[in-house]
């Protein structure tokens, strides 16, 4: 039995939350029009996210506080505020990927914003399917903590390995699936995704780029979820911190896209909290790391991170 503080009410306020975001989302970004989104532009929203993000927190907190405790308030806080940091931070590993994708079908700026938007989308209700089958096998299963562990200390290693090294999207396997096998069309017309019907349907450029998208909103939430499972169980945490974060995904991408090369020593960083985390996922029954010591270590490897990239500069040909 999957134990959780989300009962009907906070189910059904979260569920407002995040349907009130998203339309009004939509509807500003219809009522600009397709357009080049500016650094002010993405920076505003950014900040609206954040604030959206820690104003639910806080919203929780005092929820909580008057009916489960104050201990119990503190506790479930620092959870999602912990969560929120790690989830928010891997988020940053797909905005480089999505630059290289923009860049190599050389999407252009004002269809960005759609295929982004449609990206966020599809994330949220890939990793809510995940995430209720993670909560699952957790509740029954308690050594897939030790399987997440691994997975994760795997990852961290291989993403250590791989910074700095420009992925080769030519040799991409589901690129190439795609491509071989799909009638494509090599321009792109407006937001439509194909022209025609039936046999004569050919297949935009967009509409690639939204399926790598989505291939690429798979592995990283096979790479995240994980990751929260080590700050708690809680399936009402794992969801919330993982939407939240996911959300402001589209004002970070035009926040952070041009100053990728700045934080080149971030895929680092990320390798780094995601040993951490697989270290603390596998130690779980043998050492109980607080929650706020978590959060202390994985704010401080990203501080140091982001301070190191703006104090040293990238060698020359770097992908970052």
């Amino acid at each position: 039995m999957m134990e959780t503080i989300g009962n009907p009410w906070l189910w059904a306020g979260f569920a407002g939350v995040v349907v009130l975001a998203l339309l009004a989302d939509l509807a500003l970004m219809r009522h600009g029009g397709p357009h080049r989104v500016t650094f002010k532009e993405a920076l505003y929203w950014s900040l609206g996210w954040v604030a959206l993000a820690l104003l639910f927190n806080a919203g929780l907190w005092w929820y909580l506080h008057e009916t489960a405790g104050a201990e119990t308030a503190q506790r479930i806080g620092l959870e999602f505020l912990t969560g929120y940091l790690v989830e928010k931070s891997l988020a940053v590993d797909n905005i480089f990927v999505f630059l290289l994708l923009f860049g190599y079908f050389a999407v252009p700026e004002e269809q960005r914003q759609r295929a982004l938007m449609l990206g966020v989308l599809g994330a949220i209700v890939l990793r809510a399917i995940m995430i209720f089958a993670g909560a699952a096998l957790v509740a029954q299963f308690h050594w897939v903590l030790y399987l997440f562990g691994a997975f994760l200390l795997f990852t961290g290693v291989k993403m250590w390995r791989a910074a700095g090294a420009p992925p080769d999207m030519d040799k991409n396997p589901v690129l190439r699936w795609i491509t071989g096998h799909l009638p494509l069309i090599p321009r792109y017309h407006g937001t439509a995704l194909w022209i025609g019907r039936g046999k004569r349907r050919r297949y935009t450029p967009l509409f690639v780029v939204l399926a790598m998208i989505a291939v690429t909103d798979v592995i990283f939430a096979v790479d995240s979820i994980p990751a929260i499972f080590a700050i708690t169980t809680d399936p009402f945490i794992v969801l919330t911190s993982n939407v939240f974060a996911v959300l402001g995904l589209r004002a970070m991408f035009f926040l952070l896209a041009g100053m990728a090369e700045r934080f080149h020593l971030l895929p680092y960083g990320l390798a780094v909290v995601l040993g951490f985390i697989g270290g603390k996922m596998l130690l779980v029954d043998v050492v109980k790391i607080p929650v706020l010591a978590s959060l202390a270590v994985v704010a401080c490897i990203l501080a140091a991170t982001i301070g190191l990239s703006l104090w040293l500069k990238p060698r020359p040909g770097g992908v970052h």
